[in-house]
């Protein structure tokens, strides 16, 4: 594409307000959640609506330029350089409606997961959403979504019933499994790359309460319990979901002083049904145990995810089945005496639904791994960044001989193959309707095809 000053073509084209190298707010509005991310695009969007969002796309193309959707700016390390970019931040549009009839919510496109969940719990509904609450919707839903009901009821991208978007060529399009089948597919789980999605609908559920909560033990009993959860959690009913994670916490005031400064275990999760399917888990012994019958919405903050945008460093691999030999390398890198540097060392049960493809699923049929590993922390220097990323880099190669091929893609925070996390099939399917929707590969995603 031939680069000109976006400037003329940007601002006299779009009705929205736009940001560019040099104004006063450029700075702010390039950032994203990631503060060690120090993305630099061509020009910033804010669109107010559909209409607006296909005004920043034919004035982009006019100036040379590809556009990008981004909402919180989760995930946007794989982006790669969007120099030659402009981000559509679609943060201003955030309305939510919840039809309590039919079960379903139609989101914009900047809506947070806190939005849906407060909008739906009146009517003793919910969605399934993830660990964070400030999570955008759409770039979690596009990316799969996995969440505390996962193991019941499967991604969040195969409750979508319908999206709205802006293809390449500034067309508004309304999809769904009647209107152009095969981009609805693509959609859901081939992430941003079709076009700009400016409007999601998608299934609730009835849920007014929930057993959750959290059980604790100090990382000197991480071998024991990590073995002992991992053999739990491959036969556990499919009403149950956890996470275990191995942390290192900081000293700070806000946490409760039992905690500061302190290394522990920690498995969290929900049960749907008989809460008797812990009792294994509790004869672990934990130090503390706050499982309990807690109000549904309270399932968005059980993680304790950061909410506030942070400077920080992950990783992510798809762990096929984790033996005794795979413990003892985890532990060995991340655990006592390991010299780890990682905040969390994380990993997520899979499984029940997961693994089963349900009629209508889209591109995304499910997570093909016995657990999901996430790991990261804060870097607050290139030092920091470096010792860290290293450490990624090495427990990953220690899995490897039990690590699937493919990714799940909302943990991938690097530019990664994105044909490996498909079928033969299902990533020529992908190709097809890229080449279809964006010939010219305007529309530039974090995951690309």
């Amino acid at each position: 594409m031939t680069m000109i000053d976006p400037v003329p073509a940007l601002r006299d084209l779009c009705g929205g307000a736009v940001a560019l190298p040099g104004d006063d707010g450029y700075d702010a509005a390039r950032s994203g959640f990631n503060l060690a991310l120090d993305q630099r695009p061509a020009a910033v969007a804010y669109p107010a609506d559909a209409a607006e969002v296909a005004e920043v796309i034919h004035a982009a193309k006019a100036a040379g330029l590809r556009v990008a959707g981004q909402a919180t700016g989760h995930n946007a390390a794989p982006l790669g350089d969007v120099s030659g970019t402009v981000l559509v931040k679609t943060s201003g549009m955030r309305r939510v409606e919840i039809d309590p009839a039919a079960r379903i919510a139609r989101t914009e496109a900047g809506a947070l997961w806190e939005d849906v969940i407060d909008a739906a719990a009146p009517h003793g509904l919910i969605a399934l959403h993830g660990s964070s609450p400030t999570v955008g919707v759409t770039g979690y839903s596009l990316g799969g979504g996995m969440g505390w009901l996962a193991r019941s009821h499967g991604l969040q991208a195969n409750s979508v019933t319908a999206i709205e978007l802006v293809t390449a060529d500034g067309q508004q399009v309304r999809t769904d499994a009647q209107h152009d089948p095969e981009l609805f597919w693509a959609l859901r789980g081939g992430g941003g790359n079709f076009g700009i999605v400016t409007a999601l609908e998608f299934r609730l559920f009835p849920l007014r309460e929930i057993c959750a909560g959290f059980m604790l033990w100090d990382w000197t009993e991480a071998g024991r319990i990590v073995t002992a959860w991992s053999e739990w959690a491959k036969d556990a009913p499919d009403h149950v979901t956890t996470s275990l994670r191995i942390m290192q916490l900081p000293p700070l005031e806000e946490l409760p002083e039992f905690l500061r400064g302190r290394r522990i275990v920690m498995i969290d999760g929900a049960v749907q049904g008989d809460p008797a399917v812990l009792d294994p888990l509790r004869a672990l012994a934990p130090e503390l145990d706050t499982f309990g019958t807690v109000p549904a919405p309270a399932l968005a903050r059980l993680h304790q995810d950061p909410e506030d945008p942070m400077p920080v460093m992950a990783d992510t691999a798809l762990i096929a089945t984790l033996p005794a030999e795979a413990i003892a390398e985890l532990i060995d890198l991340a655990g006592p005496g390991s010299g780890s540097s990682l905040d969390a060392v994380e990993l997520r049960q899979c499984g029940g639904a997961l693994r089963r493809a349900t009629p209508g699923h889209g591109a995304a049929a499910g997570v093909n791994a016995d657990f999901v590993l996430f790991m990261g922390g804060l870097v607050l220097s290139h030092e920091m960044a470096a010792e860290k990323k290293g450490r990624m880099l090495e427990i990953k190669a220690a899995l490897a001989p039990w690590t699937n091929a493919g990714h799940y893609l909302n943990f991938a925070e690097d530019q990664v193959d994105m044909s490996e996390t498909f079928s033969t099939d299902a990533w020529a399917r992908l190709c097809d309707v890229k080449d279809r929707v964006d010939p010219e590969n305007v529309i530039h995603a974090n995951h690309a095809i």
